[in-house]
């Protein structure tokens, strides 16, 4: 059995993580609650655009340029995680569906990565990182999603690939996280036709209007992607925080016990000595 001081400095010493815990699930509480509140304002942003492009979809030639099937050679995704870690399985979830929905076209990915974790990941695998960005994964702005999506789209209309696939979490609830991939284009979202169609003239003309949508089609979905992970990240590590504190105060209740047992033990053993030096002496 260890000594009563050795039990005492693994207390203080849990104590100290713990301590550390819980102030990172605090933390994590107040910015899951700021980007959940970002997140239902972007969403009908999203739900809007996409809503416009699909009504002028409607009253275009299909064979757009930016809508054409083509025959799919390159893929880029576009992967989001975060800078830090203590999240759970947050990163490693994300990060291994993207590896399998990649698979064995690993020659013929591109990558952009958000995060850290990503970027480290994939460069250890020698994957081919087009641009990696930190510092954005915790507090996007639609600004990192305007950055993400003119590469993209300058990938795309430059023939280096054939599609566009965007890799994150999304938020469903607190204790819920659903990582996912979206293919942004060419996408069935945004070609599919509105039940009824009414007469609409468009200015200067329904292709320079569409010009104008689909970039943003893609840049609010990356920004809704990078809101959704937000959230996403806040939440686990949260939980996983909240999990560490209750494992702490479950060791240290347990640390405490063995503690009581030592220090009887000690009492009973001292006691002991003492009557068998007594009876010596007799």
């Amino acid at each position: 059995m260890s000594t009563t001081r050795e039990i005492k400095r693994r207390i203080r010493g849990i104590n100290s993580i713990k301590q550390i815990t819980n102030a990172m699930e605090l933390v994590s509480t107040a910015k899951l609650r700021k980007a959940r509140r970002v997140l239902e304002q972007s969403r009908p942003y999203y739900e809007t655009v996409l809503s416009n492009i699909r009504n002028v979809i409607g009253h275009v030639n299909e064979n757009h340029y930016l809508l054409v099937n083509r025959e799919i050679e390159n893929r880029l995704y576009i992967v989001l995680t975060s800078d830090r870690g203590l999240a759970g399985g947050y990163n490693a979830n994300v990060l291994r569906l993207a590896q399998d929905k990649i698979g064995e076209n690993k020659s013929t990915a591109k990558l952009l990565v958000v995060g850290t974790k990503a970027r480290d990941f994939f460069t250890r695998r020698d994957y081919n990182i087009i641009e990696s960005y930190t510092g954005i994964s915790e507090t996007p702005t639609y600004k990192d999603a305007k950055l993400l999506g003119k590469k993209a789209m300058e990938l795309f209309k430059a023939g280096e690939v054939d599609e566009i696939n965007l890799v994150f979490t999304r938020f469903e609830s607190t204790i819920s996280y659903t990582p996912k991939v979206l293919q942004l284009l060419p996408s069935e979202a945004i070609t599919e036709e509105e039940e009824t169609k009414t007469l609409v003239e468009f200015e200067p003309s329904s292709e320079a209007v569409l010009d104008y949508l689909i970039p943003k089609y893609i840049e609010s979905s990356i920004y809704g992607a990078l809101i959704e992970a937000s959230a996403s990240e806040q939440g686990s590590r949260r939980v996983a925080m909240e999990a560490a504190t209750d494992n702490a105060n479950d060791m240290i209740g347990e640390l405490e016990t063995n503690y009581n047992r030592a220090r009887q033990a000690a009492i009973t053993n001292e006691i002991t000595e003492i009557v068998s030096g007594a009876d010596a002496l007799t």
